[in-house]
């Protein structure tokens, strides 16, 4: 399992029309072959900042099958317009299992 770590910093002002957005878009992750979840978390020292996790089988089905889909491309509609930067996207995978 490999999670999807994107921080993204929304126009200040934002906020609650980004999470309107990413709540319109679990669908579009959940269906995506190889998304096994997902979670969004707002920043309590940093209000217009939020880490994205979304959880897939493989890298490859986030770099290669999410992004070239229809899905990314309205994931990318309905939050893209609230971004500030854009999003720093990494890959991580557990090293401790207690």
């Amino acid at each position: 399992m490999i999670t999807e770590l994107a921080q993204i910093e929304i126009l200040p002002g934002h906020e609650e029309e980004f999470e309107r957005a990413v709540g319109e878009a679990v669908p579009l992750f959940l269906g995506a072959e190889g998304c096994e979840g997902i979670d969004l978390h707002r920043s309590t020292e940093r209000p217009s900042r939020y880490r994205l996790m979304v959880q897939w089988e493989t890298v490859e089905h986030h770099t290669h099958l999410f992004r070239q889909s229809a899905g990314y491309e309205r994931w990318r509609a309905l939050a893209g317009p609230h971004f500030a930067a854009p999003p720093q996207v990494e890959h991580l995978y557990s090293v401790l299992t207690p």
